[in-house]
């Protein structure tokens, strides 16, 4: 009869596991942690399609080279909306194709009220606003605001293709060959020293 015991109680450390067992898994399994976990999974669903979807946004049709002046009317029509895509931007009197920078200055990009505008005030007052004016002059910028604007036109020179000059009312286009290389227009030069010569 001393055997008996001894069985039984094995059994019973057995039962008494059971419940402890039962409580951790109920204490896992709550609603909290399920819907934690939900969130979770689908936070993480949304950086991958996020991942994936910049990757094929990166690839993007090559357009041919665009090489013209144009005014504040014209330049508004190239803000990404198109069919094409292709987004231009003004910086100190100078247009530029940045169509490969489309993420920010295309549509929803963070600087999407650069695209088909001149930003040169906007990146003078480190303000996210394009002007509206037909032509702005920047003539009221100080000096610091000036050399920015001429940072900015540099930083857009060495990373996106030149476009041509943005005109002021009245002023008439330059024609430009299909050999014309964009070495003439210098980064020292602006579109005023330009008309002079």
């Amino acid at each position: 009869m001393a055997s008996t015991p001894e069985t039984k109680a094995p059994e019973s450390e057995s039962f008494e596991e059971a419940p402890g067992f039962a409580n951790t898994i109920a204490s896992v399994i709550s609603p909290v942690n399920i819907l934690l976990s939900a969130i979770i999974s689908f936070l993480l669903f949304k950086i991958y399609c996020k991942f994936v979807k910049s990757s094929t946004d990166t690839v993007v049709l090559e357009l041919p080279k665009l090489r013209k002046d144009m005014t504040v009317a014209e330049l508004r029509h190239y803000d990404g909306n198109q069919p094409d895509g292709r987004v231009l931007v003004a910086v100190n009197g100078w247009i530029f194709d940045v169509t490969r920078g489309r993420r920010f200055y295309g549509p929803g990009g963070p600087y999407a009220a650069f695209g088909g505008k001149d930003a040169s005030r906007g990146l003078a007052t480190f303000s996210v606003t394009s002007s509206d004016k037909e032509y702005d002059d920047l003539s009221d910028l100080n000096s610091m605001e000036m050399e920015s604007v001429k940072e900015w036109e540099a930083q857009f020179r060495e990373k996106y293709d030149l476009v041509g000059r943005l005109l002021k009312p009245g002023e008439e286009p330059t024609t430009y060959s299909d050999e014309e290389t964009e070495d003439t227009d210098s980064p020292a030069s602006t579109p005023a020293d330009k008309k002079r010569e």
